[in-house]
């Protein structure tokens, strides 16, 4: 297939990042492009910002679908391309744009080449938070039109354009976001005893935080905490009454995370009665680990070994977090990396992926669906 014409969708979606449920001029324009294609075998649905497309198959046994996330992050980007964002603040630093111009290729295959089965194409919101996945499962929508196997694919800056990268079982990890507040009693600088220092509290927990990891998670499984962003205080000569550490867990077991939050409680109420203050935690979006269905994975594997131009690693697990765990955890299916040989890492407000990885995977993909629905 020509992907000339995806090229260009990529580029448009690429100038019009949204944050998560705010996806409201890309979801115009996937339904405008989708209203120009044949509409025979076509039926689209809205939730939210997101979109449900199906086609229909000529004989079906089954139903085959495809996700695709559509949100950007708040990163103002830093490419200088003539079609970068034009959204200040937002950007589309992890791929979507890659992934919904993909999943309208299929789309646009598919309607012209039908296929015996049904395919049923998720255009998702609000993957990088608070999280759109798991209440599209619960959407009559999808009760409907639930797939018996569903697939979705993860742009990979660090592999070259013809790589894909995958594995059987644990793919990404379960991740959870970490906010905790503290706050005590301000004061003036000069005063310090009359005050409690939330500045000082904060800082304390950042370095206990480090041991939960080193010495409360199994050395031969695997965990992180990190804490990004730090907030306190309001002036160099006021003793801060609050304070707010902002972080990630991320952990390749359910048992981990359960044992890594139950130390982080216990650190945050010693620094409560340590420092004699108030706290709290919340834990924002939590995603479940993508765990690929072993036979489904290995068949793709073996497929993709079989075409010409495509070169297939067997990868390891990863700490990154994708909320499509949540769909694999009901619907057999995989996740796979996709390579697009960029400088820059994903969320990076460089990162620039070679186009050319659009056209690998739709026909990667038409082919692989193809096989699939024989």
């Amino acid at each position: 297939m020509d992907s000339t014409t995806f090229i260009k969708i990529r580029r448009d979606l690429h100038q019009i990042p949204e944050l998560g449920f705010k996806e409201f001029k890309t979801q115009a324009y996937l339904i405008d492009y989708l209203s120009s294609l044949p509409q025979d075998t076509l039926e689209i649905k809205t939730w939210k910002t997101g979109i449900f497309v199906r086609i229909k198959g000529r004989n079906p046994k089954k139903t085959i679908g495809y996700r695709a996330d559509i949100d950007g992050l708040p990163i103002t980007e830093g490419t200088g391309l003539e079609f970068k964002s034009l959204h200040e603040g937002q950007m589309h630093a992890c791929g979507h744009d890659f992934h919904m111009s993909i999943a309208l290729g299929l789309i646009s295959y598919f309607v012209t080449h039908p296929i015996d089965d049904h395919l049923l194409f998720i255009f998702q919101p609000a993957e990088e938070g608070p999280g759109g996945a798991e209440p599209m499962l619960k959407t009559d929508i999808m009760q409907e039109w639930k797939p018996d196997m569903i697939i979705a694919l993860h742009i990979a800056p660090e592999y070259p354009v013809g790589t894909i990268a995958t594995k059987e079982g644990l793919l990404f990890a379960n991740t959870s976001e970490l906010f905790i507040d503290l706050v005590g009693k301000g004061g003036h600088a000069a005063y310090p005893h009359q005050t409690n220092d939330m500045v000082v509290a904060a800082c304390a927990l950042v370095n206990q935080l480090q041991s939960v990891v080193s010495r409360n998670v199994d050395p031969l499984d695997s965990a992180v905490v990190t804490i990004g962003k730090i907030t306190g205080g309001t002036v160099q000569n006021i003793i801060a009454e609050a304070a707010r550490l902002e972080g990630t867990i991320r952990t390749l077991s359910v048992e981990s995370m359960a044992r890594v939050k139950e130390r982080i409680e216990a650190l945050v109420k010693g620094i409560e009665v340590g420092y004699q203050c108030k706290t709290s935690i919340d834990y924002g979006a939590m995603y479940h680990q993508v765990y690929n269905n072993e036979e489904l994975a290995r068949d793709f594997i073996a497929f993709a070994e079989e075409r010409e131009n495509i070169d297939v690693i067997v990868c390891k697990e990863a700490m990154t977090g994708e909320d499509f765990g949540y769909m694999l955890k009901q619907i057999p299916g995989f996740m796979f990396w996709l390579g697009v040989n960029s400088d820059h890492g994903l969320h990076h407000a460089k990162l620039d992926p070679d186009e050319d990885a659009i056209k690998t995977a739709i026909n990667l993909l038409t082919k692989y669906i193809e096989y699939k629905s024989n």
